[in-house]
């Protein structure tokens, strides 16, 4: 049997997938002490029934997605709004270093995929789609670079991609926390900002006199969609360059746009405290969708090469982000935080990252320059770098 849910029947059910983690975080102490983002948890749990249920040929879900494109939409052009030239030269050196950092990550990851493909024998160019491909490119880049490959005559390309990507997004979610909270705790790290600015439910007694009213909510919601509307223009535009880039780019570049008009010109304001709440929530269902989508059962019909594969990139990850985004990026509180956040995108999906990043700042305090690099990096830098090196990658291999 096929269980169809429309557009508000698929928001509902990831409404209450979201409460259910939150639900399960703040009741078992696991999750809690190691920093699960409750999307991850609630999701995960509706994956896995979803499983089971697909599996025993009870009932599949079939969920319109619509709104989860549109969540994540909104969600990065709330972080393009954040995009200030004058915070990108406060910034600047280490917004270079963790694109360096980044690129390391990209390049690491196919040498393993390729090199433990060829240890089992396989193709190749098969070990790139549980590379960089899959990895830092998540389900986005696995659709395109998978029929490509297969173009190649690489077979069954498009469907390890996009399992590799699947169990990608689960595994960036469950490793960032952890190992942020394991450097915090070893090394006495702590926030140098009191107040946590991305915590969006902080209303206290003291702030909800600064609560913005109905028209600001009205003008920042509106911001959200200009920007929005006004990048579907500019994503055409690219498109015509022949190249791939992710949905929500042009959306993004126009919330940057205007937000530097805005700096510039200062004739108007883009609401950004109230534009934040709002991303946080998009960001938030957007988990939420995601995960609860998630088709684990693809998993089974991976071969044990990919499976050892695939373990092999979760703990290059890990290390990675200890050792080394950690020591690059200063070896502080904030590079502790980016190290939760090099998990979660270097495993197939920015938002997986804020959510690591989020979890982290809510328990231990806010890191504004984490907040600002790692959405920069990794919703623009990071596809223009992957698709280069990967280039490169397919025309050595082919």
């Amino acid at each position: 049997m096929v269980l169809s849910l429309n557009l508000y029947q698929t928001v509902a059910v990831a409404v209450l997938v979201y409460y259910l983690g939150d639900i399960l975080k703040k009741k078992i102490s696991f999750f809690q002490k190691y920093c699960i983002p409750a999307p991850v948890i609630g999701g995960i749990i509706f994956a896995l029934l979803a499983l089971v249920l697909n599996i025993t040929g009870f009932l599949t879900f079939e969920m319109d997605e619509t709104m989860k494109n549109v969540f994540q939409t909104l969600f990065f052009t709330s972080v393009g709004y954040t995009a200030s030239l004058k915070l990108l030269k406060k910034g600047g050196l280490q917004v270079l270093i963790f694109v360096g950092v980044a690129t390391l990550i990209v390049i690491g990851q196919n040498l393993l995929g390729v090199g433990t493909a060829l240890l089992f024998g396989l193709e190749p160019l098969m070990g790139l789609c549980v590379g960089s491909i899959s990895m830092v490119g998540g389900h986005g880049t696995s659709a395109s670079f998978g029929p490509l490959l297969e173009n190649l005559g690489v077979t069954g390309a498009y469907t390890v991609s996009i399992a590799a990507a699947t169990f990608g997004l689960v595994m960036g979610g469950l490793i960032g926390g952890p190992i942020a909270k394991t450097l915090i705790s070893k090394k006495n790290l702590s926030s140098d900002v009191r107040e946590d600015i991305n915590h969006i439910d902080s209303f206290t007694e003291e702030n909800m006199h600064k609560h913005p009213n109905t028209p600001e909510y009205l003008k920042a919601f509106s911001m959200l969609f200009l920007a929005a509307g006004l990048g579907t223009i500019i994503s055409a535009l690219i498109e015509k360059t022949g190249l791939t880039f992710p949905s929500y780019i042009g959306a993004m570049l126009a919330a940057a746009l205007m937000r530097n008009l805005s700096d510039v010109t200062k004739k108007f304001s883009v609401m950004e405290d109230v534009v934040s709440t709002l991303g946080n929530i998009s960001l938030t269902l957007f988990l939420s969708l995601a995960l609860m989508s998630l088709r684990l059962w693809e998993l089974a019909s991976l071969a044990i090469p990919m499976i050892v594969m695939l373990t092999i990139q979760t703990i290059f990850m890990g290390l990675f982000a200890y050792f080394i985004t950690f020591n690059f990026m200063g070896k502080d509180y904030e590079a502790a935080v980016m190290s939760s956040a090099s998990c979660g995108f270097g495993m197939g999906a920015v938002p997986n990252a804020i959510a690591n990043m989020q979890t982290i700042t809510d328990i231990y305090g806010s890191a504004p320059k984490a907040f600002f690099i790692v959405p920069l990096v990794g919703s623009l830098f990071i596809d223009f770098i992957n698709g280069f090196v990967l280039t490169i990658f397919m025309n050595l291999l082919k």
